[in-house]
Order: C-alpha cells, then sequence, then structure tokens
C-alpha cells in the first residue's frame, strides 16, 4: 500500500505502540495500519494526538518488512508496509495502557524513546 507513505515530510507523526510515520491527517483519515484495532484513531483528532508523537528521530522505508534485517532489528517484520520511526519520544497514556491489557496487548513503554536512554 503506496498510500501508507506520507506525502510531504510536514505534520508527521510516529505511533507510539507501532512506530509507523503518517501525516497527522492520513492518521486521522485511515487510523493507524497496524494498531487501528485497538487504538481506534481513524476520525478522532485528539486520539491521533494522544497516540502519536512528533517528536521522533530516523526514517526506515519498510517495503518487505518479513524479508528485512533491519525491520528484525527494529522489530517491525510482522507489520505493515510502510514508514517508521527509529526511535520516538512519548508515552501513551496510563488510560490507553489499561484499555491495551485488557484487550491482551502488551505495551512495552518507551520500547523506541531513547531520550529515556543514557
Amino acid at each position: 500500500r503506496m498510500d501508507a507513505i506520507p506525502r510531504d515530510l510536514r505534520n508527521l507523526r510516529a505511533c507510539l505502540l507501532c512506530s509507523m510515520i503518517k501525516s497527522e491527517e492520513q492518521f486521522e483519515s485511515d487510523g493507524c495500519d497496524n494498531c487501528e484495532r485497538a487504538l481506534q484513531m481513524k476520525g478522532d483528532p485528539e486520539k491521533v494526538e494522544e497516540c502519536t508523537s512528533q517528536n521522533f528521530d530516523g526514517m526506515i522505508a519498510a517495503m518487505s518488512p518479513e524479508d528485512s534485517w533491519v525491520c528484525k532489528w527494529q522489530k517491525i517484520q510482522r507489520k505493515a508496509r510502510g514508514m517508521y520511526a527509529i526511535s520516538v519520544s512519548g508515552s501513551l497514556s496510563p488510560s490507553i495502557v489499561a484499555d491495551l491489557k485488557a484487550m491482551g496487548i502488551k505495551y512495552k513503554p518507551n520500547m523506541r524513546d531513547t531520550a529515556e536512554k543514557n
């Protein structure tokens, strides 16, 4: 799905659960290609703001995530094709983390947040 790739580099955000990068508008219109069932961002600008971050470093273009050693190294080999951040600063709110836990989804806070590491 090439429409998952952002059209320009303004207003880009990274999903705090899977690190997929899209524009704010793309998250609002389509949700997250990996996390929509859990985060339900589609059509909800406040949820997009809460579940994504503008503060991220590096980009990986994942065209064949299942065959890529880079995707395996970033733990995104089972994710949808698209753009991913190498690191994302921020974390999901405790209420969203509780919702994820109730769905049986493990959330590792700061897994991609390099600001927390020394």
